[in-house]
């Protein structure tokens, strides 16, 4: 059978079907099949000829016939429409998704819904109950009052990062981390049941709990901190390494110093201090800073640090030190720079001789408690290069203190740096007690504490005035040497009569008569007036000191069998402990020895 564009027409066929599809495009009511007009009402066109069928005159289906006239083409229709947002449950949303969702309504938090999540950390939990009773562990979170915070104010609110035991999803073994929003929402009217104690039987306000897991997140911010914290401590560890691990402690000075790394990070800076002993009672202080932060200032502060030791060996004036420094600076790191103090105290002339390149000033703290500042000279920071640095000095007697710092104990961001120095004044005045209290207290009145945002380095000596037995412990004798051939005698009659007044034994008093001899004789052969013999005592060890008015220094060489002279020096070293020799600022040379005194 072949069918046409007519076949339409029979019963049972597209007619009807298209029939259907218009009325359902077009809402019109379905016409009965007796409603169709007869194909004698076709009206007659004005030549009295028959017009042509059309859907309102025949009774075919213009859909059928290909005549339907649609704006929208058949091919761009969708087959079916989406569902609306109306049309989605919203129970079956939450239940899928991750995260913890619980419903609670009217004032007491009645439970209205928990979702699968929720049920998979905390376990089920039944409806109709106070979130008290029901929710226990909303109450252990401390979500309640937020609760009650949001019902009232009608406003959402959010608590971060809250810990829920064995609450990690999918792993039951370890921690979950959670943030939960509150917000309010309102509970419509669930209709008649038949627990009056479990329907909501009228619309409520409620709060929506919705818990998102930050577990990873945490356990990554944990790792991190941990992990900063171990590099700040190894930066820590690495700066401190290349600060003395233990001060060296004069004869005749009290010293302490502290040092506090700046900030949280692991970026250390470049502060450092020093004490080192010079002999003859001599003590050097050192104190600097390498500008900036992290390993590379660490590193150019520790080789800056070595090479002031090795440069204090050979006994420079203090502006000589920092000259020598001044031109490492630059070979090590053109870019980085540093400032320095270098100061030198001597028992014997009470003064402290210091050079400062580009340092803050020394403060020296008198007797009688007023403080002042150790006036120029001072010069560029190290590195600069093209500078003669020049040496001053200021008086620091018996009873006398003073305290060498870094800029992190003054300086402050909202503030000239004057007033950091004026505050730091007042404190030292009236810091008293040993040096290692009055760095503890100069931290606390500067307000240094932990989290100070740059390196404090403090260096606080104090030349003690000493009464009674401790008085008894420290001695000076000098002599002055005229030349000639009764020197020598002189000088060993003189060192003979003073270390048995003091009580010496026997051993220790005849070799201290043999090195003052032995360095008179040096000083009458190659020196030239005016010559000194000092001697000198501490608690703990006995010194020889020649001076004169030579600025040639001796040194120690071999002597060959035949040789008359040159066996002075190397005899000197051999019996004593150290020795040593410097030029004294006047002109001339000092050679010293040094002899420890047994314990006891």
């Amino acid at each position: 059978m072949i069918f046409t564009r007519w076949s339409a027409k029979l019963p049972g066929t597209q007619r009807r079907a298209a029939a259907r599809s218009d009325r359902a495009a077009t809402g019109t009511p379905a016409v009965p099949p007796t409603a169709a007009p007869a194909p004698s009402a076709v009206p007659a066109a004005a030549d009295g000829t028959p017009s042509a069928p059309t859907a309102a005159t025949t009774g075919s289906v213009p859909a059928a016939r290909a005549e339907h006239t649609d704006p929208v083409p058949s091919q761009d229709r969708p087959a079916t429409l989406p569902p609306t947002v109306d049309a989605l449950s919203v129970h079956d949303i939450l239940g899928t998704i991750p995260a913890l969702v619980a419903v609670v309504y009217g004032p007491e938090h009645r439970l209205a819904y928990v979702n699968g999540a929720y049920a998979a950390v905390f376990g089920p939990r039944p409806a109709g109950h106070t979130a008290r009773e029901a929710l226990p562990e909303l109450d252990g979170l401390g979500l309640l009052p937020l609760m009650d915070q949001v019902l009232r104010s009608g406003k959402p609110r959010t608590v971060k990062s809250r810990k829920v035991p064995g609450g990690a999803a999918g792993d039951r073994t370890r921690d979950g981390y959670y943030t939960f929003t509150c917000t309010p929402i309102e509970v419509a009217a669930s209709g008649p049941a038949p627990d009056p104690e479990v329907a909501c039987v009228a619309p409520h306000k409620g709060v929506l709990v919705f818990g998102a897991e930050v577990t990873d997140q945490i356990e990554s911010a944990e790792r991190l901190r941990a992990s900063e914290a171990r590099q700040r401590e190894a930066a820590v560890t690495l700066q401190r390494s290349l600060l003395p691990q233990e001060l060296e402690q004069p004869d005749d000075l009290c010293v302490a110093a502290t040092y506090q790394p700046g900030g949280t990070d692991a970026a250390v800076g470049g502060d450092w201090y020093d004490v080192i002993t010079l002999g003859a009672g001599r003590t050097a202080l050192v104190i600097g800073d390498v500008m900036g932060r992290g390993v590379r200032a660490a590193a150019v502060m520790g080789q800056l640090r070595t090479a002031v030791r090795a440069y204090a060996r050979l006994d420079l004036p203090p502006h000589e030190v920092l000259q020598l420094l001044d031109g490492l600076a630059a070979e090590i790191d053109a870019s980085q720079i540093a400032t320095c103090v270098y100061a030198v105290h001597d028992p014997n002339e009470g003064r402290l001789v210091y050079a400062s390149a580009g340092h803050l000033p020394i403060l020296v703290r008198d007797p009688d408690g007023t403080v002042h500042r150790a006036a120029e000279p001072t010069g560029p920071p190290l590195g600069t290069g093209g500078w003669l640095h020049t040496s001053g000095s200021v008086p620091l007697g018996p009873g006398s203190s003073a305290v060498l710092y870094t800029d992190g104990l003054v300086e402050r961001r909202d503030k000239d740096i004057d007033h950091g120095v004026e505050a730091l004044e007042r404190a030292f005045a009236g810091a008293a007690g040993a040096p290692d209290i009055v760095c503890d207290r100069l931290l606390r009145s500067l307000g240094i504490t932990a989290t100070h945002d740059d390196d404090v380095a403090i260096l606080v000596l104090q030349h003690p005035a000493r009464t009674g037995h401790d008085a008894e412990l420290f001695h000076n004798a000098a002599l002055e040497l005229h030349g000639g051939t009764e020197a020598a005698p002189r000088a060993r009659a003189f060192a003979s009569g003073v270390l048995a007044s003091w009580r010496f034994p026997t051993e220790l008093h005849d070799l201290g008569v043999l090195a003052a001899s032995e360095l008179v004789a040096n000083s009458l052969q190659h020196g030239t007036p005016p010559m000194r013999l000092r001697l000198r005592r501490t608690d703990r060890r006995l010194i020889v000191e020649v001076t004169d008015g030579d600025d040639h220094l001796p040194r120690r060489r071999r002597a060959e069998p035949a040789d008359e002279a040159g066996r002075g020096i190397s005899i000197v070293a051999t019996i004593a402990s150290s020795w040593g020799s410097r030029r004294t600022p006047g002109g001339g040379k000092a050679v010293w020895c040094e002899f420890a005194l047994p314990r006891g």
